[in-house]
């Protein structure tokens, strides 16, 4: 299909919203599988879609420290939502690989890495911090002397279509890390959704060839007007802030500080945290052998550093409560990221915050050690309480 107007390769456009169907069509008849929200077991997902009918039209949701429910909005919009407990980190990073297989032969064990095929993923409604979780991931599993295939492969066959932010939940503190709520880079294809269509540009050589083929229109000054007060919607909205000011040597220098012992006495260990988290990479690597012995796998899976058994080196456990565990999770991702990976490790999507039980809210727990850097007392802020059904 042809775009009804000729357009300029790097100048915005005007998809109306009958064309998000033929996007998704088109997508799929190149070869990918296209994974885009949609609603289950009461919460907005990442999944595989055919037809903008599994989109969540109409749906939004409210999150709170500890709470996370889904409610009607009173338009049709696709993309009214903020995130969900999942990132594209689940398919870039698989939450379960085998990365190795031993087989024995007649003539001894035969060892192999799988040679799957990769998966061809178009992610369709990516947020601005989801791709500088992207980025970051970047760096963990490509930017250093030993590069991650599995993640590299998914990561060079995969297509981004972003979709602007227009609200923002009271968890969310891109702003803080600079990570949003605009798509600035890192995308195919970027959208920002207007009730009658969606402003579209192209970030890439294959965004602009996929364009050409999508019933585009030029874009009026009136509907680019429409889009910046869109994404400026969310800018307004967003409540909470994170100090990032010196944040590595105040964390760091502030090891035996009360507020982990107060965080601790709140803190479940659960690993909901990480596991929501779009740049946490902790994993751990077993060896799963049949029944007959004779072929085992080595498959790495998804872990925490929550998990006590995590920290276990030298016949013993490292972290073995869990003030330690929580100060290693926020010290790492606030501060020893700078050191490691240049940058850091927190995009402000607020997901450990919402999908926290207890509502653990970390900006606040960075605040709390702001406020009273080098304390030796007990203090009592940011109690975290979750209301009444919290996630």
């Amino acid at each position: 299909m042809t775009g009804a107007t000729e357009i300029a390769p790097d100048a915005a456009c005007f998809l109306p919203r009958v064309g998000l169907q033929e996007l998704i069509s088109q997508l799929t008849g190149d070869g990918f599988s296209v994974i885009g929200p949609k609603i289950d077991q009461g919460a907005i997902v990442y999944d595989e879609i055919n037809s903008v009918d599994e989109l969540p039209r109409g749906w939004t949701d409210r999150q709170e420290p500890g709470q996370y429910r889904l409610e009607r909005r009173d338009d049709d919009a696709y993309f009214g939502y903020v995130v969900g407990p999942h990132s594209w980190k689940r398919y870039l990073f698989p939450p379960l690989a085998t990365v190795a297989t031993a087989d024995r032969t007649d003539d001894g064990w035969t060892l192999s890495t799988p040679a799957e095929p990769t998966p061809r993923y178009a992610f369709l409604g990516v947020r601005a911090c989801e791709i500088a979780a992207m980025k970051i991931q970047d760096r963990v599993f490509t930017g250093g002397a030993y590069v991650d295939p599995i993640y590299q492969r998914r990561r060079e066959a995969a297509f981004i279509v972003a979709v602007n932010c227009t609200m923002a939940a009271p968890t969310c503190f891109c702003t803080s890390m600079n990570t949003g709520p605009k798509c600035e880079s890192g995308f195919d294809l970027a959208l920002t959704e207007l009730a009658d269509g969606f402003v579209i540009e192209a970030g890439s050589d294959s965004g602009r060839e996929l364009l050409a083929r999508l019933p585009v229109t030029s874009v009026t000054d009136e509907q680019l007007g429409r889009a910046d007060d869109a994404r400026q919607q969310a800018v307004d909205q967003i409540q909470r802030s994170l100090d990032t000011d010196g944040i590595r040597d105040l964390l760091l220098g502030n090891l035996e500080h009360p507020q982990w012992e107060d965080v601790a006495k709140r803190c479940l260990s659960c690993t909901n945290c990480t596991m929501v988290c779009p740049t946490c990479f902790c994993s751990t690597v077993t060896e799963v052998s049949d029944l007959t012995g004779d072929h085992v796998e080595r498959q790495r899976q998804w872990d925490s550093c929550f998990n006590i058994d995590f920290s276990y080196m030298n016949g013993g456990i490292v972290r073995d409560d869990v003030r330690s565990r929580f100060r290693q999770w926020l010290t790492h991702k606030l501060a020893s990221w700078h050191d490691q990976f240049d940058s850091s490790g927190c995009v402000g999507c607020g997901r450990c915050i919402t999908w926290c039980p207890p509502g653990i809210d970390l900006t606040e727990e960075v605040a709390a050690i702001r406020k009273n850097p080098g304390a030796t007392g007990s203090v009592a802020v940011g109690t975290g309480t979750a209301p009444e059904g919290s996630a």
